[in-house]
């Protein structure tokens, strides 16, 4: 958490920062999962903000001087925009942006394990986090045939599987229990056991499952909200995450651990019946 709808949910939020130049920058602590570097407020000042966009569960912010600003939000981070005459700084704002239009783009992250980084533009897709990720659930060439590729000699649980940003990009514990539910497709069942026409189904439904969860603004359990600093509203729409002992379709939600996560599944809906075609 947060997950790729958050994070695009975010990117969607700062779309009102293009073409504004930034103008000062404060950094009040820079020790995330990785420091912040330090040389950030001497690449970023004076220039403006060309295009956002999504990489994964990263949110890049490309600069006029070809750098681009790269954000991960790890477990509790936020991006808040903020009127400069209303903001005050909060406990957990590590940097802050000023910006040419009378706004304050705060990065807060009460957990740390978020992170900033600058790099050159071109070079985005070199950095060693964005060069291990696998294909983004929307990508086009995110297919059966790629994933069949990735899984047809696994033995790893599907969910766990779905988890993996090597495979699939963006996709974490709370979406993976409801794409999996949604699929009817048991967590447990290792990704060599999958039928064709499963993996078509799986592909599909993760793409509904995250528009519909985008649409929504993200899930707000903890510490996510909006750039405006308001709640998304997916929790309120979840089937089986974190619904241990509750009734669907007149079976109950079941809750188990997987690679210290938790599961939610129904048995009775997401049974292994799976034979490979």
């Amino acid at each position: 958490m947060p997950e790729l709808p958050e994070v695009q949910t975010t990117v969607n939020g700062l779309q009102s920062l293009i073409n504004k130049e930034i103008t000062n920058i404060e950094l009040y602590s820079i020790k995330l999962r990785y420091l912040i570097p330090k040389k950030i407020k001497k690449i970023t000042k004076n220039n403006k903000i060309l295009q956002i966009y999504r990489i994964g569960k990263y949110i890049i912010l490309n600069l006029s001087n070809n750098y681009s600003i790269i954000f991960h939000l790890g477990m509790s981070g936020r991006l808040i925009i903020s009127n400069k005459n209303k903001y005050k700084f909060a406990k957990h704002d590590h940097i802050v942006f000023f910006l040419n239009n009378y706004k304050i783009l705060s990065f807060n992250d009460q957990r740390k394990f978020g992170f900033v980084d600058i790099v050159i533009s071109k070079e985005i897709k070199k950095t060693k986090y964005i060069l291990k990720l696998g294909l983004d659930p929307f990508d086009d060439n995110f297919t059966h045939k790629y994933l069949l590729d990735k899984i047809k000699n696994s033995i790893v649980p599907i969910k766990q599987i779905l988890l993996n940003q090597s495979i699939i990009a963006g996709i974490g514990n709370i979406y993976a229990n409801e794409i999996l539910f949604e699929a009817k497709i048991s967590p447990f069942i290792p990704g060599s056991l999958l039928s064709i026409a499963e993996i078509r189904k799986l592909i599909n439904v993760s793409k509904k499952v995250l528009i519909r969860a985008i649409n929504l603004k993200g899930t707000s359990i903890r510490n996510y909200t909006t750039t405006e600093g308001t709640l998304g509203n997916f929790q309120n729409k979840f089937k089986v995450y974190n619904k241990e002992n509750k009734k669907i379709l007149g079976f109950r939600i079941k809750r188990a651990v997987q690679y210290g996560r938790s599961t939610y599944y129904c048995p009775e809906i997401q049974k292994i019946l799976s034979k490979k075609l």
